[in-house]
């Protein structure tokens, strides 16, 4: 486990327990077995919908991208605005929008 990631479930008590799982070189962070976030090169990344997503962009934030081939996919993940890293309280309700977002794809699947 990552000391980051050892981090981050501390950062994120406010909003509920989270465990991590390790993934592709990275971590996917789960509440109630619903990944919100994922982490990869200690960069976190929150899940994010269409309206959430347009916030992160006007903001700055970037998507979370890999290539496969001869191509860059980018995933419905966006990097964690500063704040959150500074606030409990900010964690916690990034958490929320993130974990609402994640259930909210999953239920359309």
């Amino acid at each position: 486990m990552s000391e980051f990631v050892d981090y981050l479930a501390e950062l994120f008590e406010g909003f509920g327990a989270v465990r991590s799982r390790r993934m592709f070189g990275g971590y996917g962070l789960y509440h109630r077995d619903v990944m919100f976030a994922l982490v990869s090169d200690d960069v976190l990344y929150l899940k994010a919908d269409d309206a959430l997503a347009e916030l992160f962009e006007t903001r700055g934030l970037p998507p979370f991208q890999y290539p496969k081939g001869d191509r860059i996919v980018a995933l419905s993940y966006y990097e964690a605005p500063p704040e959150l890293f500074d606030d409990p309280d900010a964690a916690a309700t990034w958490a929320r929008r993130a974990y609402a977002a994640a259930v909210a794809a999953k239920q359309r699947r």
